[in-house]
């Protein structure tokens, strides 16, 4: 027998004495469920994102009501834009009848209470695939860009949105936005900055998604570079300064450390993107029997809190979230009498 006066697996043994010892935990309200638009009747599935889709007017309806029904509260929409909408300077972006102003209008009449989130961003809505706004020398133009971002905020803040998350990298955006929403009279839109999203390998599948990859080049001159992570504190730094709510970091898999950093340095809340290739990575891996879907989706996601995280983007939203409430339900059945103590 070892003489041990410090035996850690006492602390582990039975799931009552382990959850005294839980640190994080992980539940529906953490999430935000990315949803992805278009202006069709009917739903369009994803290849590279198998359960996924882009989803049409009812079906948008259909995820939504289900969402809310296991406890997720918060939705973020990615839109679709037809090809004969898409410009150079991306105008669509702020037409008040577009689609994700007339999307969050239709929401909110159904749900008055379910939390919007709207990207601002120019790619989806840009010929030339970018997040701004292309000059002749095929420079993304930071000034020009920020004007019309501007603009598509203060857009989908009159439609209803609650956050508007800019995620288009541009130096100086969240000042200008936080002074366009108040001079339009939205000082109760929160701003979610985008504050260290990395040029990252692991957005291939949402570009599939919404068919919004760039025509030329890469994006590198805006986005982070993923080998640094002190850039990081100072981009939190300047968002703080701007008037940020909450600040984000994309992708969140490959980057807790940024996260950890993230939250150790802002009284913020700090949000996380798990992304369209880690989900995709996951979801395969699970569709070859590599990997028990449940138990590393959970896995990855209780990983993202630990590290520091507030909130969580991810596809996985609802089905975590069913799964969460399934287990919830096991730990605490429903029981007929009373008690008395």
């Amino acid at each position: 027998m070892l003489d041990l006066a410090q035996r850690p697996r006492r602390n582990r043994k039975n799931a009552v004495v382990r959850a005294f010892h839980r640190e994080t935990w992980l539940a529906p309200q953490h999430f935000v469920y990315p949803l992805f638009i278009h202006d069709g009747s009917t739903d369009v599935p994803i290849a590279s994102m198998p359960g996924c889709s882009r989803l049409g007017h009812d079906g948008l309806l259909r995820e939504v009501a289900a969402a809310l029904d296991e406890g997720v509260r918060s939705i973020v929409l990615f839109p679709a834009i037809a090809e004969d909408l898409k410009s150079k300077r991306g105008d669509e972006a702020f037409n008040p009848e577009g689609l994700v102003p007339k999307t969050i209008r239709r929401l909110k009449v159904e749900w008055p209470e379910l939390v919007v989130v709207t990207d601002v961003a120019l790619d989806p809505y840009s010929s030339d695939g970018h997040d701004g706004i292309v000059g002749p020398d095929g420079r993304v133009l930071n000034d020009e860009t920020v004007e019309v971002l501007c603009r598509q905020a203060v857009a989908q803040a009159e439609a209803g949105a609650d956050i508007v998350a800019p995620s288009d990298m541009m130096d100086g955006r969240v000042g200008a936005l936080r002074r366009a929403l108040d001079h339009a009279g939205h000082t109760d839109v929160s701003i979610l900055s985008y504050t260290a999203k990395y040029a990252s390998g692991f957005y291939g599948p949402f570009r599939d998604a919404l068919d919004s990859a760039p025509r030329f080049g890469d994006k590198k001159t805006y986005q982070m570079d993923p080998a640094n992570a002190r850039e990081a504190l100072r981009e939190l730094a300047l968002d703080e300064a701007e008037g940020a709510d909450l600040v984000m970091v994309k992708p969140a898999g490959p980057y807790l450390d940024v996260i950890r950093a993230l939250r150790e340095a802002t009284t913020l809340p700090v949000a996380a993107y798990q992304v369209s290739g880690e989900y995709a990575m996951l979801k395969a891996a699970a569709a070859h029997g590599w990997l028990d879907e449940r138990r590393t989706v959970t896995e990855s996601l209780v990983a993202i809190r630990r590290a520091g995280a507030d909130v969580i983007f991810t596809y996985f939203a609802r089905q975590a979230a069913r799964w969460l409430n399934e287990e919830a339900g096991r730990r605490h059945p429903t029981s007929g009498g009373s008690s008395s103590r």
